[in-house]
């Protein structure tokens, strides 16, 4: 394409307004919604250079997940709904931080060094959530896809989980599934409804629950689900819109703060659910009799599917490479329980989807969740035809072929794309109900170290450089043999500080065996990050 057609790019309604600098990372972009229009205008001219590159449709999501309401973002995905490319991230941060003077001639160099043949159609699917000025940066993306001529397919409102899913089926024929949303619920239900059999609840377990939807995107795909799940189970919704999105509600409000979110009725022992802004992320809850709080985050969810999936395996007498991937803010009771006591390989990755995706490719079945409630389950191919071909294996027992059968069904409800807070919480309830446990019974497959996280606000975050998985601080120099000689004093002590994505802020994580040491744990080490790292405004303390 020559330079002065790339004028048609120009377009002053989304000149860059402001100097601060942007990154994107496994977030995308993220920041106050009124900073965003010239990056999302960027994005989409972006995004109809990354379809051209790949000769592939790429998804374009307008959200900023967990955050308060007041912020929003970006993501794009690509052609098999996963998180882009690592090494589009510094061009996508370059083309969103440029002058508007020097915009053509960084598009001009992205074409040339990727070699892109401007000639292929460009087709770019686009979605948002519920905040209030993701109407604006959509029209602001469409003008830049169009400012390409790339063509635009609109969602609109839809979960991140459910734009990631429609990204793959396009791009492969529809042998993921139908690339509609109407296909999205039929495929997950269709499955869920075939694995019960008619059979609504089973032993302990009853097919009822609360959810909690963070006044986001979730409540209405829930609702939407209602019309296709039927009367298989019963989900009573809170937190559906009426009130600020993510405010004191959602799933990273109960997992960092461990308690109920407001605008919630609670009943003893009732199994609850939370999920976040864009419905990706899945928090299990209850309170029991005693009016104790209890969580079952992403660690209890990633254990159940494994230990399920390795009776399934047995019962149809196959064997598969299977292991579960973790970060450094997984409960060092669940790898204990998953090492030791289910004897199932446990990786730890770095924090952020993308690596846990990416590592948990490394297995044939691959379960991955942070401890935030993120992650999914991925099966190669190649085990998805064994299992089909064991049946219909006629040499084989019924049981063996009924229990491939099982687990044949329930990897369609799984979302293989990301992590998807909704299929999360069908394949959890799937497997409940396959046991007949209730949430108690769920909750006693092991005991969690008592754990806390707090938040320091530093000067410059880039003065924290972590390895090893983010389990070990780098730089500033010290630092590191400081958390050392702090954890060492505490039985089952651990502690480990990283970097926000996003904003000037270390997240500080400690566990240890006692609940009463804890809080002394994670103040002394948050107050040393505070000291080493420039920390900004009053020392932070845990009350």
């Amino acid at each position: 394409m020559e330079s002065f057609k790339l004028e048609n790019i120009l377009n002053e309604k989304y000149n860059k307004k402001h100097d601060g600098y942007l990154q994107y990372g496994t977030a995308g972009f993220r920041a106050g919604a009124d900073l965003l229009d010239h990056v999302l205008y960027r994005m989409g001219l972006l995004a109809v250079l990354r379809s051209k590159d790949k000769n592939a449709v790429i998804g374009l999501m307008i959200t900023a997940s967990h955050n308060v309401e007041s912020d929003n973002g970006v993501k794009l995905i690509d052609p098999a709904g996963e998180m882009l490319e690592p090494a589009w991230e510094q061009i996508v941060t370059n083309l969103a931080n440029v002058n508007d003077s020097n915009l053509i001639s960084t598009i001009q160099q992205i074409i040339k060094e990727r070699n892109i043949d401007m000639s292929v159609n460009a087709t770019v699917i686009t979605g948002r959530d519920t905040r209030r000025s993701s109407p604006a940066l959509l029209n602001a993306a469409i003008a830049g896809i169009q400012g390409l001529n790339g063509t635009v397919q609109d969602f609109g409102l839809i979960t991140t989980p459910q734009l990631h899913y429609l990204v793959v089926c396009m791009n492969t024929n529809g042998s993921y599934g139908v690339p509609t949303l109407n296909g999205y619920y039929e495929k997950l239900s269709k499955a869920f409804k075939h694995v019960r059999q008619d059979k609504i609840n089973n032993g302990q377990y009853v097919a009822e629950l609360q959810l909690d939807a963070a006044n986001g995107i979730g409540a209405i795909a829930v609702k939407e689900f209602h019309n296709y799940l039927g009367t298989s189970i019963t989900i009573d919704v809170y937190n559906d819109g009426d009130g600020e999105l993510n405010y004191l509600c959602g799933a990273d409000y109960v997992k960092v703060q461990q308690q109920p979110p407001t605008n919630f009725p609670l009943k003893p022992n009732v199994r609850c659910v939370t999920v976040d802004g864009d419905a990706d992320r899945v928090i299990y809850f209850y309170l029991d009799e005693n009016n104790q709080f209890h969580l079952l985050d992403g660690d209890r969810i990633a254990t159940l599917i494994a230990a399920y999936f390795k009776e399934l395996l047995q019962e149809c007498q196959l064997s598969f490479k299977l292991g579960l991937v973790q970060t450094a803010y997984a409960n060092g009771g669940s790898t204990d329980y998953i090492s030791n006591v289910l004897k199932i390989p446990v990786a730890c990755a770095s924090t952020g989807i993308k690596h846990l995706h990416g590592k948990a490719l490394e297995f044939d079945i691959g379960i991955y969740f942070e401890a935030n409630g993120h992650g999914s389950v991925l099966f190669k191919e190649s085990v998805v035809q064994t299992i089909k071909h064991a049946t219909m294996n006629a040499q084989l027992q019924a049981s063996e072929r009924e229990a491939a059968s099982k687990l044949l069904n329930i990897i369609d409800v799984i979302n293989q794309t990301v992590g998807d807070a909704l299929s999360d919480m069908l394949l959890v309830e799937t497997i409940l109900h396959a046991k007949g446990w209730s949430i108690i019974e769920w909750k006693k497959m092991y005991k969690d170290l008592p754990n806390k996280q707090l938040k320091v606000k530093v000067s410059d975050k880039n003065v924290i450089t972590t390895t090893n998985a983010e389990t070990q601080c780098l730089t500033p120099e010290g630092l590191q043999h400081g958390i050392d000689k702090i954890v060492s004093q505490y039985k089952k002590g651990r502690s480990f500080i990283r970097p926000s994505g996003t904003e000037d802020i270390v997240r500080v994580y400690a566990e240890c065996e006692d609940t009463c040491d804890l809080d002394k744990l994670i103040t002394e080490v948050a107050l040393l990050v505070y000291k080493k790292a420039g920390g900004v405004g009053p020392e932070p303390y845990c009350s």
